[in-house]
């Protein structure tokens, strides 16, 4: 089992920048993909960015060039740096990891961070 946890979600104005932290515990060897999703009031979970345990990214095409995903395998932690940010990134934060690397499904997901960009 896998716990996630989030942070720094906050309010920013549009063009400001936030940085989002994940950081996992629990059963972290087994090089899990991760990624971040967002979802706002009345709409599904939207994927943002993933990262495979070596470090390959996707991103969706709304954040490219905006945001950039990393990890730090070794403080089992992942980061979204989220530049330019825009009123429609508005939303919920939510970090998630697969059970392992061969695993597409996320299984395992945080609480959620709210990310506010006022215009």
């Amino acid at each position: 089992q896998v716990q996630l946890v989030e942070s720094g979600g906050g309010l920013v104005q549009a063009g400001g920048s936030l940085r989002l932290s994940c950081t996992a515990s629990g059963r972290t060897d087994s090089n899990p993909r991760m990624g971040w999703f967002r979802q706002t009031p009345g709409e599904g979970r939207d994927i943002v960015a993933t990262i495979t345990w070596r470090g390959t990214t996707y991103y969706a095409d709304s954040v490219k060039g905006r945001f950039t995903v990393s990890r730090d395998n070794a403080k089992n932690t992942m980061y979204l740096q989220m530049n330019s940010l825009k009123p429609e990134d508005t939303a919920v934060y939510y970090c998630a990891a697969t059970k392992n690397a061969v695993e597409v499904r996320y299984d395992y997901w945080g609480q959620g961070t709210q990310v506010t960009v006022s215009s």
